[in-house]
């Protein structure tokens, strides 16, 4: 049987387009997904644009935020059944027997592959999924929400495991986009006192960052950095995804503060770390998350405690897969989700 998918053919900038596949079967540990929403991600358009920095297995079909139902479930997999609503982790492909996997640590296993990049992802009706990473999807969680699950585990990994928040810090988010907007809430919801900041064109997005109860800057970063008293934020988190960003950060932060970086980048740096030096910061660099953080923030979403629907702007059918990844790519929106 055939589908249609949004599939990444080249390196080459705007090599995406929909194509007829066939309908994956699945072995023994899989599932067979329907898919109910699935997220456009910055990556997603990076891969698009053909400005990524990372590994692409052409072709590929395009999509890793993604939730929906299961429809096949292979011999050997136990506990997952036809109907059942469920999100799905991103790392398609791991080692098992890799030391970090076996500590839980399997998004940092050296031969982890992606949906989306690695292996084909979501962005089609049907995708073959392991059963080890899938969680159950609380009824009251539509899927166009549940499709955003995968960003927020990807800002708490940034915010809370590789950051070091107490109520009450002072915390500068650089980068309005998803996931800053998201780590933004995820300080908010560890009682920070939280700043997003961004360039001018970027001023719809810290609307949102407002309304997350976040103060939006444009500019004066430094002095709302400084303005208690005098020495810097507490911590940094670096989610824009350029070089001078960080440099930002490093000029932001306290002594003995500290910086978390998520966003990706492909240009040198081009500027000295002297200061991460001269005031003792810590710099973490943070990727992906595993099976303890998707089963919290599932739970922060289903209860309500984190509320992300400010970040959706939009949902577009399949076909309208261009559209949506422009409304992303000029900065209208946050967040653009397709369903099949």
């Amino acid at each position: 049987m055939k589908q249609t998918a949004v599939v990444n053919y080249a390196r080459e900038k705007h090599s995406v387009e929909l194509r007829e596949i066939d309908v994956p079967s699945i072995g023994p540990d899989d599932v067979l997904l329907e898919v109910g929403a699935v997220g456009v991600c910055g990556s997603d358009i990076h891969q698009w644009m053909g400005t990524h920095s990372w590994p692409v297995n052409y072709p590929v079909v395009l999509g890793h935020e993604f939730c929906g139902t299961v429809r096949e479930a292979g011999q050997r997999v136990s506990g997952w059944k036809p109907g059942q609503r469920v999100v799905s982790e991103t790392a398609a492909v791991i080692n098992p027997d890799c030391p970090l996997s076996r500590v839980g640590m399997y998004n940092l296993d050296p031969d982890r592959k992606g949906f989306g990049y690695g292996v084909d992802g979501a962005m089609t009706r049907f995708v073959r999924v392991p059963a080890r990473c899938l969680h159950r999807l609380p009824d009251n969680v539509p899927f166009e929400l549940a499709a955003m699950t995968e960003p927020c585990c990807v800002a708490w990994s940034a915010t809370i495991e590789r950051g070091a928040i107490k109520p009450g810090d002072r915390i500068l988010v650089i980068g309005p986009g998803t996931i800053g907007l998201l780590c933004a809430a995820m300080a908010k919801l560890h009682g920070a006192v939280v700043a997003v900041a961004g360039l001018p064109q970027d001023r719809e997005r810290l609307e949102i960052a407002r309304t997350l109860g976040c103060t939006p800057l444009t500019d004066g970063v430094l002095e709302w950095a400084r303005e208690a008293d005098g020495l810097g934020a507490d911590g940094a988190i670096d989610a824009a995804g350029v070089s001078s960003t960080l440099q930002i950060a490093l000029q932001a932060v306290r002594p003995n503060g500290w910086i978390s970086k998520v966003g990706w980048g492909r240009e040198p740096a081009g500027f000295s770390l002297d200061p991460l030096v001269a005031k003792a910061i810590t710099l973490r660099g943070s990727f992906s998350h595993n099976w303890p953080v998707w089963e919290r923030v599932i739970r922060l979403i289903s209860t309500g405690q984190l509320d992300i629907r400010p970040l959706l702007g939009g949902v577009w059918k399949l076909a309208q897969w261009q559209e949506a990844f422009t409304a992303m790519h000029s900065g209208r929106i946050v967040k653009a989700v397709l369903v099949p």
